[in-house]
């Protein structure tokens, strides 16, 4: 399936973004007025292959929740027993990505790739357990090559659901205590930054604990030497069951040409591995917003990407991801829904 899903992304339909930068040359506004969202929607009409591109509605956040090993080493005061509490709690409704998906319209699926608990069958919860928990990337490798494939593939076929069921746009949404930790190692390693510089606070930290994880994520990297050239082994090595998966919605996302909005340092690692196994799957994404996770900024930057929006947020779930949608569904309207200086009688300049 992952190779099959990799051979299926390919590049911006150019034919398509002609057409999108001359519809928006005859909208009765002047030339460039909309900035960003202009050259948003001309490249989602690349993606779509089609001006204008569909409408992005309905939306799903997909969040995929997984545990850690290295929760071992006193990288957060959080209890390993918080993530599987937050996904109780996502499937009741009663999380602020709930909230923000309830404001937005769009719909919340929670998957549990990796949750070292057992939990409750629940019809809201997709069960696509690879294993419980990574193992302690300190120790050993946090997966085998074949989770980690396994992992992606998760990813994929959660991205295959939503889109045949109706999704047109998917949003990356994550739950994992001590997850901050391999997001970190993920981007040292895929981009070369040393860990000091794109290791931050995650949920909460004093400097002594931050000091700690600095240091655990570089004794992770000296131990394993990653290869960036072989992602699926720079996952297995120091990755995270729901990063891997998050990875692979975002191919199952570019192969179907469906646009993925990333939320924050978790989803920007996931994907910059998306990009390594793939490097057209970057034409699926958009930046939904910036987190104050310093991994996050590099790992934009090594994607060549602008976030849309900068709030401080450091929370994950999919919720900064979730308050840039209607920005992004906004650019698309314009196409389909501004009139022409023709069709409207209004006189051009």
């Amino acid at each position: 399936m992952l190779r099959r899903t990799v051979a299926a992304i390919r590049p911006l339909d150019a034919a398509a973004m002609d057409a999108a930068r001359a519809r928006h040359g005859r909208l009765t506004k002047p030339a460039g007025s909309l900035g960003t969202l202009e050259e948003l929607s001309i490249r989602l009409s690349g993606l779509a292959g089609v001006c204008p591109p569909p409408l992005l509605d309905p939306a799903t956040v997909a969040i995929f929740a997984g545990d850690h090993g290295v929760h071992a080493q006193g990288v957060t005061p959080w209890p390993q027993e918080v993530t599987a509490q937050m996904v109780a709690n996502f499937v009741a409704g009663g999380a602020v990505v709930n909230a923000f998906a309830r404001q937005t319209g769009a719909h919340v699926t929670v998957v549990d790739v990796g949750v070292a608990a057992t939990l409750p069958d629940e019809a809201k919860l997709v069960a696509a357990k690879v294993r419980p928990g990574t193992r302690d990337f300190t120790v050993e490798p946090a997966l085998t090559r074949e989770e980690a494939e396994r992992a992606l593939e998760v990813g994929i076929t959660v991205a295959h659901q939503l889109v045949d069921a109706g999704t047109r746009i998917l949003i990356t949404g994550d739950m994992g205590i001590a997850n901050t930790t391999p997001a970190a190692a993920l981007i040292a390693a895929f981009t070369g930054a040393d860990p000091g510089r794109v290791t931050g606070l995650g949920t909460g930290i004093d400097s002594d604990t931050h000091s700690k994880k600095i240091a655990v994520i570089r004794k992770a990297l000296e131990m394993h030497q990653p290869d960036p050239a072989d992602p699926v082994g720079v996952l297995a090595a120091v990755g995270g069951l729901e990063h891997a998966a998050l990875a692979g919605l975002i191919l199952g996302g570019a192969a179907r040409r469906v646009p993925v909005l990333l939320d924050g340092v978790i989803a920007c690692s996931a994907a910059v591995a998306a990009v390594e196994l793939a490097p057209d799957a970057a034409t699926a994404l958009i930046a939904g917003h910036l987190s104050v996770e310093p991994g996050a900024a590099v790992a934009l930057a090594h994607l060549d990407l602008d976030p849309l929006l900068d709030l401080g947020l450091r929370l994950g779930e999919g919720t900064g991801a979730l308050l840039a949608l209607p920005i992004v569904a906004s650019a698309v309207r314009v196409l389909h829904e501004v009139a022409t200086f023709d069709s409207a009688g209004v006189t051009e300049k």
